[in-house]
């Protein structure tokens, strides 16, 4: 019945469900689910299995901590870090008076990465004269349980945001909104339509609990060859219990023809520990996230190390990058300003992942230094550490002269010293 009311509804109202454009209140959740009588599953439930909370925070975490610098557009398409321009202090330094940026992005990835959507009120500043729209000042996440989505009939959206007893409607150009996938307009609310799978681990968590709660199964059972009365029993059980104190191989000895059988794991508890498995990986796929990365053990990558690279650098490749072309795309459209996008840019630096990799970050370097693309004092700031004398020159190794010099640098004595052969020394 329930089915049949939400196709109807989708036929009348909403006109095609999750890929439907339609005005008015937006709805971001599945009008059909895929089984029947699943109870709606709400965020602080998911977040107590552990898989959900472990893929919420390593993606949160990553994108947090990647520092969104600004640049100044220079001629040619140069680009020159633009430290003193406020908007480089917005979205590097301090998103707002309560947070750092790390805290403003985490906040905002979970909200994302749950609900499909993530908002964050603007705080502009007066605009300035011929100008409409005031350059941003501050950035507050609104909770996505707590904004609706509101499409115009001239196609504007309108955001209203409820905290306590207080209303506020804003504008679009004063909400920074993050979509996951969806039609366009508003993100789809994952955490929904991935509630079959949150259920299932669910179930098979609690079953667990209720399982090693109680005790779980005995893992033996004592054998006698005749009828006890209740008194025997309970001085048997705990005449047992004595003897099983202390360390587990030690010997027991059992009196009266009485036998001892261990117990092994039924197939319907071992299918209930492959489930719990399963579980992980089904989670694991919704959120994007390489079961290895939550410390998921999986066949063939068992350890750090084991093909870990190789899977770590596809993962920043196909579900990181793609997150933060959106948020720069995001942060452009809503939060700057016109002018603000005529004359400067930003990007995230994917530099930052390779802070923690030391001999990557060397070998890099060294590349650069070799083939001109940097200086040794370009490569020294990136490490913290103080420029040396003429280190602002860019050199190239000798074997990188240009082919019509070939034969036209002449060694001077000793010719075996390095600057007889480079044409940076001549």
């Amino acid at each position: 019945m329930a089915n049949r009311i939400s196709q109807v509804l989708g036929w009348f109202r909403w006109g095609g469900g999750a890929l439907a454009e339609t005005q008015g209140l937006q709805n971001p959740v599945p009008l059909t689910p895929l089984v029947e009588n699943q109870p709606s599953v709400a965020v602080d439930g998911a977040l107590q299995i552990s898989t959900v909370w472990a893929c919420i925070d390593r993606r949160a975490n990553i994108v947090a901590g990647l520092p969104l610098f600004v640049y100044e557009q220079g001629a040619k398409g140069h680009k020159t870090l633009a430290r003193l321009n406020r908007l480089y202090a917005l979205l590097h330094d301090s998103p707002n008076t309560r947070m750092t940026p790390f805290e403003f992005w985490r906040a905002m990835m979970m909200n994302h990465d749950l609900r499909g959507n993530a908002y964050a009120r603007i705080d502009r500043d007066t605009p300035a004269p011929g100008q409409s729209l005031g350059e941003p000042i501050a950035l507050w996440p609104m909770p996505a349980d707590q904004v609706t989505a509101t499409v115009m009939d001239d196609g504007s959206m309108v955001y209203v945001y409820r905290l306590g007893n207080d209303v506020a409607v804003l504008s679009e150009e004063n909400v920074l909104h993050l979509k996951n996938l969806g039609n366009g307009t508003v993100g789809l609310a994952k955490l929904e339509f991935m509630r079959a799978s949150v259920n299932e681990s669910a179930s098979a968590q609690g079953a667990a609990t209720r399982w090693f709660g109680t005790g779980g199964k005995p893992t033996g059972v004592l054998m006698v060859d005749k009828i006890l009365t209740p008194e025997q029993r309970t001085a048997l059980r705990v005449n047992f219990s004595e003897m099983a104190v202390g360390n587990v191989a030690r010997l027991h000895v059992l009196e009266a023809d009485m036998k001892y059988q261990q117990l092994s794991l039924s197939p319907e508890q071992q299918q209930l520990l492959e489930t719990r498995r399963y579980g992980v990986e089904e989670l694991c796929r919704w959120f994007d996230v390489p079961p290895i990365l939550v410390h998921h053990a999986q066949q063939g990558v068992s350890a750090w190390g084991s093909g870990i690279e190789q899977i770590v650098d596809g993962f920043y490749k196909l579900s990181v990058r793609p997150m933060l072309v959106n948020i720069e795309q995001a942060v452009k459209k809503r939060v700057m300003t016109p002018r603000q996008r005529a004359s400067l840019s930003i990007e995230f630096s994917l530099d930052a992942l390779l802070r923690g990799n030391a001999k990557d970050r060397a070998e890099i370097a060294a590349k650069k230094v070799q083939n001109g693309l940097a200086t040794r004092n370009e490569c020294r700031q990136l490490e913290n550490e103080p420029p040396l004398q003429g280190g602002d020159v860019l050199t190239v190794q000798a074997n990188l002269v240009p082919i019509e010099m070939l034969g036209k640098i002449k060694p001077t004595t000793g010719g075996n010293d390095a600057s007889s052969q480079d044409p940076q020394a001549q």
